[in-house]
């Protein structure tokens, strides 16, 4: 039996599309940069001077007087100061939630192919900062990861895992609708990513585990996390009326909105002391199309 084809424009996660959004980064962003299109912005310049003593210049008014370089200022009679290489590049490490539950959308585009762009736009920013870029992408039933490289080659690298993991899980939906828990497709992280590094993840956080709140703990204890909360704006404009749904687990059932009825939220305490920016669905990530 042959399997149905699941195409069209916002259901799968092209590699020209992802390449496009650098040319949308702005001028000098490799300076300052943030995420315009993102709320909150992303900034991602290097920290601090390295270790390894590269060469000694002249002294410049507000260079630090720790870094005078003794030895060539007595040969020279010049005051002089060390400079240094970067010990290590900025590392910004992107997790996919490409799950069952993010394999949906109403408007612009599914909420796991807004994840892959919004990831696509920081790591292109990243780069172009002169860091490195690595990759988690979670489906079903696996897991893609593509250590961090630096330049063009590394971020293209992290969109060719993100176009193979999200196929993957497009085509495992046919299948399974069952989520397995955020937590358990987390653990481990903590080794893989660097020390020091920032890790943003893109997702609905749907799922999350009981252990979430101690995976996400464990990973923040030498690194920085962030989110980007992929939401689905078009639910809160539904009129009145029943829906039909499909759990998780497969079975059908139906969903009953009357009008001026609120719903609460998931309980975001355990994200409390974590930058959260929330993405919308219904509107293109900056550069990949629309208004």
């Amino acid at each position: 039996m042959n399997r149905p084809e699941i195409t069209g424009s916002g259901v799968t996660v092209k590699a020209e599309d992802l390449i496009a959004l650098r040319a949308h980064l702005a001028p000098g962003a490799e300076q300052s940069i943030t995420a315009s299109a993102l709320p909150g912005g992303f900034a991602v310049a290097r920290r601090g001077n390295g270790q390894v003593i590269a060469d000694s210049r002249l002294y410049i008014n507000g260079d630090d007087l720790r870094h005078i370089d003794r030895g060539a200022t007595a040969r020279t009679g010049d005051l002089h100061v060390r400079t240094f290489h970067e010990e290590r590049d900025k590392v910004t490490f992107l997790v996919a939630d490409f799950r069952p539950s993010m394999l949906w959308g109403m408007r612009h585009a599914l909420r796991s192919v807004t994840a892959a762009h919004a990831l696509a736009w920081l790591g292109w920013q990243a780069v172009e900062a002169g860091g490195r870029v690595g990759l988690l992408a979670i489906t079903a039933d696996e897991r893609f990861l593509v250590s961090s490289r630096p330049r063009v080659s590394g971020m293209l690298a992290v969109i060719g895992g993100l176009v193979r993991s999200h196929a993957h899980a497009i085509s495992g939906s046919i299948e399974t609708t069952m989520d397995p828990e955020l937590s358990d497709m987390l653990s481990g992280l903590d080794r893989l990513v660097p020390r020091g590094a920032e890790v943003v993840i893109a997702s609905a956080l749907d799922y999350r585990g009981a252990e979430f709140a101690a995976t996400l703990g464990g990973l923040s204890r030498h690194r920085s996390a962030r989110f980007l909360m992929i939401e689905e704006q078009a639910l809160k404009d539904l009129p009145a009326g029943t829906y039909p749904l499909r759990r998780s687990d497969g079975t059908k059932s139906h969903a009953i909105f009357r009008k001026g009825a609120t719903t609460a939220g998931p309980d975001n305490r355990e994200l409390e002391g974590y930058q959260i920016d929330y993405i919308d669905t219904g509107r293109p990530v900056q550069g990949s199309g629309g208004a």
